[in-house]
C-alpha cells in the first residue's frame, strides 16, 4: 500500500472510531445509566432504618448505585407533622426524578405540592379512602406504589393481643387524630372489640407533648394493654412511647416491628423493609419512562409477627406456645 493509501485508510479509521465514540455517549446519555435523582420524604422513620435501607439496596439490585448514576435527596420530618409541607415544597422545588413517600401524610403533602413529579408510595395505609389515587388498579395522575391497607388489619391485630393476653379486657387505643386512616381504624376497632370481650378505651396523641397527658388518662382508665394503631409519629418517638409504658408495666402491641425490637410487646404487620425494597421497582419503571397512572398500586405480600419474650417475663406475662410457634421471630 502506497504512502498516500495508507494516510487515507488511517485517516478514514479515525473518523470512524470517532464517529462510533460520539454515537457510544449519546446513548449512554439516553440509557439510565446517566445519573439521576429520587427524593425520599420521611415522616416517621430516619433514613438510617433498616426498612429505608432497603429502598437503597432495590434500586442497586436495579443498577443504580449512589454517586455514580443515582444521586438521592433525603428528608426527614422526625414525626413533626408540621415540617412535612416544607419538605415537600422543597423537594419539588429541587425538581427530582421521583419521589418516594414513607406515609400518606407525606404523600398528601407532596401532592399538594406537584402534579407532574411521579411520586411512588412506599408505606401509604388507604390511598383510595385518603384520596391519593382514584383506584388501585388504574391510579390515575402522578402517584403510585404500594398500600399498607392497615384497616384490613385492625381485626388480626385484635385478635393477636387477645390470644396473647386472653384476660385482657380494657384495652388503651393510642391514636393520631391528625393521621387521615386513624379515624377509619377506630370505627373498625369499635366493630372488632365487642367479639373478643374488649372494651377498647381511644386516647389520641397529636405531638410529642401529648405523651404524657395520653399515659396519664390510660392509668386512670386502668387498662390491661395498649394497642397502638401504626404512625409515622408513634414511629418517631417510639422510645418515649414505650419509656411510658414500662413505668406503667403495660404491654403494647404495634402494627411493625420496631417497637419490639427496642421493648415492645409484639407487633403484627406488613414488612416495612418489603413493602420498600418494592417500591424501588416502582422508582426503576418510573426512571425507564413508565407513567405512574398506569403503574397498579400493590399490596403487601409479607406480613411478620414478632414477640418480645423478655418484654413478657419482665412484665410477667406468659405467651402461649401456640403462639409463639407461629411467630416469624421471638426476642428472648
Amino acid at each position: 500500500m502506497s504512502p498516500v493509501r495508507t494516510v487515507r485508510f488511517l485517516a478514514s479509521r479515525a473518523l470512524a472510531v470517532c464517529l462510533g465514540l460520539l454515537c457510544l455517549a449519546a446513548t449512554v446519555d439516553a440509557q439510565p445509566g446517566s445519573m439521576r435523582r429520587v427524593g425520599v420524604l420521611l415522616v416517621g422513620l430516619a433514613p438510617s432504618n433498616p426498612a429505608v435501607r432497603a429502598l437503597q439496596q432495590g434500586l442497586r439490585e436495579a443498577g443504580y448505585q449512589e454517586g455514580h448514576n443515582l444521586a438521592i435527596e433525603w428528608r426527614s420530618a422526625n414525626g413533626d407533622y408540621d415540617q412535612v409541607p416544607r419538605l415537600a415544597a422543597d423537594l419539588v422545588q429541587r425538581k427530582v426524578d421521583v419521589i418516594v413517600a414513607d406515609s400518606t401524610v407525606a404523600t398528601r403533602a407532596l401532592k399538594r405540592e406537584t402534579s407532574t413529579i411521579p411520586i411512588v408510595m412506599a408505606l401509604a395505609a388507604d390511598p383510595v379512602g385518603s384520596g391519593l389515587v382514584a383506584s388501585l388498579a388504574r391510579p390515575g395522575g402522578n402517584v403510585t406504589g404500594l398500600s399498607l391497607m392497615l384497616t384490613d388489619l385492625t381485626s388480626k391485630q385484635l385478635q393477636l393481643l387477645k390470644e396473647a393476653l386472653p384476660g385482657a379486657t380494657r384495652v388503651a387505643v393510642l391514636w393520631n387524630p391528625r393521621t387521615p386512616f386513624h379515624a377509619t381504624v377506630v370505627k373498625d376497632i369499635k366493630a372488632v372489640a365487642p367479639s373478643l370481650s374488649i372494651e377498647p378505651k381511644f386516647v389520641g396523641v397529636r405531638g410529642p407533648d401529648e405523651f404524657g397527658p395520653a399515659f396519664s388518662a390510660i392509668r386512670q382508665g386502668h387498662a390491661h394493654a395498649i394497642y397502638v394503631i401504626s404512625d409515622p409519629l408513634f414511629s418517631a418517638q417510639g422510645a418515649r412511647l414505650l419509656e411510658l409504658a414500662s413505668k406503667a408495666r403495660l404491654p403494647v402491641i404495634y402494627g411493625q416491628r420496631d417497637l419490639p425490637d427496642v421493648g415492645g410487646l409484639m407487633s403484627y404487620g406488613p414488612s416495612f423493609a418489603d413493602m420498600f425494597h418494592r417500591a424501588a421497582a416502582y422508582v426503576d419503571k418510573i426512571l425507564k419512562g413508565a407513567r405512574p397512572a398506569d403503574l397498579p398500586i400493590e399490596r403487601p405480600t409479607k406480613f411478620e409477627l414478632v414477640i418480645n419474650l423478655r418484654t413478657a417475663k419482665a412484665l410477667g406475662l406468659t405467651i402461649p406456645q401456640s403462639l409463639l410457634r407461629r411467630a416469624d421471630e421471638v426476642i428472648r
